[in-house]
């Protein structure tokens, strides 16, 4: 849980966008700390391309 307080009433702070590539059995993830995720997808590398296009939606970048 996000334990600072809003700058201002009303606004809320969002946490930085972390992504991450989980593999369940043959498939795997990616998950987002705000909650997105995407698809199970059998290749590793499209769940990752999809983690970057996530960042990219929200200005933010990816670091290795």
């Amino acid at each position: 849980m996000h334990s600072e307080l809003p700058a201002a009433p009303g606004t809320t702070p969002m946490p930085e966008h972390r992504v991450a590539v989980s593999e369940r059995g043959s498939f795997a993830f990616a998950t987002c700390s705000c909650g997105w995720y995407s698809a199970a997808r059998r290749s590793r590398d499209l769940a990752r391309r999809e983690g970057v296009g996530h960042l990219a939606e929200h200005g933010a970048e990816a670091s290795d």
